[in-house]
This record gives C-alpha cells, sequence and structure tokens, in this order.
C-alpha cells in the first residue's frame, strides 16, 4: 500500500496551516517529500501534526525551482542533514552550490527510479523545466505533480509508459484538455489549478477534493 499525505496546499483542514504551493509525502519503502510549499515554518507544523518525523524523511524531490514548491526547504534540511535531496540539472547553480553544502544532492537529468516502484519523469522541457513521479500501485500508475507547467496531457503520456493511470495528485496550472482525463479513476487537482470547477464538473465521481491534512491510501 501506498499512502500519500498532503502536507502543504492552498486549502487545508482545520486544524493545518495552508498557503500558496504543494507538498506531499509519499510513504511507501521509504520515507519521501515532495516539494516544499513556500513557507517552512507551516510546512513543519503540518508535519509534526500528521505525526511525520522530519528526520524519518530519506529523499527529497523537488518537482521545479519556483518558491512555492521550494520555500520549506531550508526549514527541513536544518532538522534533517542527511536526507538526499533530488533536483533536476537544469537548476540554478546557486541553488545547487546551496543544497551541495545543506544536504546529498543528486541531480536528475532524464527519467529514472529512484526509490522501490517510484520514477521521476526526467526534465519536461518548459520554462523553467519539470518533473513529477510515476509511482507504480497496485491499481495502477498514480502521478504527483507539482504545477504541471509543461502540461498534464505530456505528463500523462510520459508516465503511461510505466503503465495504465489510476490517478493523478497535484497542481494543474491552466490545463484545459480534459479529454486526457477521461479515463483516469483518481483526480485530486489542486493548488494552482485554474480549472478545478469544470473538472469537477467534467469528472464528478473520479474529482476528489485536495487539502493540507488528507491521506489518500493506494
Amino acid at each position: 500500500m501506498v499512502k500519500i499525505a498532503i502536507t502543504f496546499n492552498n486549502n487545508s483542514n482545520p486544524g493545518f496551516k495552508s498557503g500558496w504551493g504543494f507538498s506531499c509525502f509519499i510513504e511507501n519503502n521509504e520515507n519521501i517529500l515532495f516539494d516544499t510549499g513556500c513557507n517552512g515554518k507551516d510546512l513543519l507544523y503540518n508535519l509534526e501534526k500528521l505525526k511525520i518525523d522530519v528526520i524519518a524523511i530519506k529523499k527529497i524531490i523537488l518537482s521545479h525551482e519556483h518558491w512555492d514548491h521550494t520555500g520549506g526547504l531550508s526549514d527541513i534540511l536544518r532538522l534533517n542533514k542527511n536526507t538526499e535531496v533530488f533536483v533536476l540539472d537544469s537548476f540554478s547553480e546557486n541553488l545547487k552550490q546551496e543544497l551541495r553544502r545543506k544536504s546529498n544532492l543528486i541531480e536528475i537529468s532524464s527519467m529514472r527510479e529512484i526509490s522501490q516502484d517510484i520514477f521521476t519523469t526526467g526534465p519536461i522541457a518548459n520554462n523553467p523545466d519539470e518533473q513529477s513521479l510515476i509511482l507504480e500501485t497496485k491499481k495502477g500508475i498514480l502521478v504527483l505533480v507539482g504545477c504541471s507547467h509543461p502540461g498534464v496531457d505530456k505528463i500523462l503520456e510520459i508516465a503511461e509508459k510505466h503503465g495504465k493511470i489510476y490517478g493523478i495528485i497535484g497542481g494543474f496550472h491552466g490545463f484545459n484538455k480534459f479529454d486526457a482525463l477521461k479515463n483516469i479513476e483518481l483526480i485530486g487537482a489542486c493548488h494552482c489549478t485554474q480549472h478545478t470547477d469544470q473538472i469537477k464538473k467534467l469528472f464528478p465521481k473520479q474529482f476528489i477534493e485536495v487539502k493540507t491534512g488528507d491521506v489518500v491510501e493506494i
């Protein structure tokens, strides 16, 4: 079973902190954090509320270099100096130099496995480049996205190389090629998604509300 806990998002459940950004925690064979939201203090609060031990986070993957996905990173690394941080090789040299001092930095240049049953798409060309995560689960492929700047359809096309898509969670930005979602059983559009209401209307059975504090088990 794979467990996804939403640790930062624009909307939150009672008792959790919200803010512009996205982060989620993956509990599989390893404890992995995907993105870090915009605010480290609030991210740490949410992690504690979810009973997630920062020291137990083995790997951190950053989807892209925007502040609303990297803002909590310094606070995490202040407490956990042994984690591995996966960034695209196109990230700025200043950020990579800082991360080399504070963590075990791993630069991503292509699709690769980063943990058992968890893959990065590798860099998808955009400004900036972005990576998403592909999780192989018993129900099919679960895709985790940061902002989907390159396009949800393009990300799904890459993820389909690993099998049938079961679900997708994260920010969809301005994505409006809705036909790409028609065969997906779980649609957790959140954060920066501009057409949330339309996606919910088109896919009422597949759509799930995603808020900080939510836990999805697959």
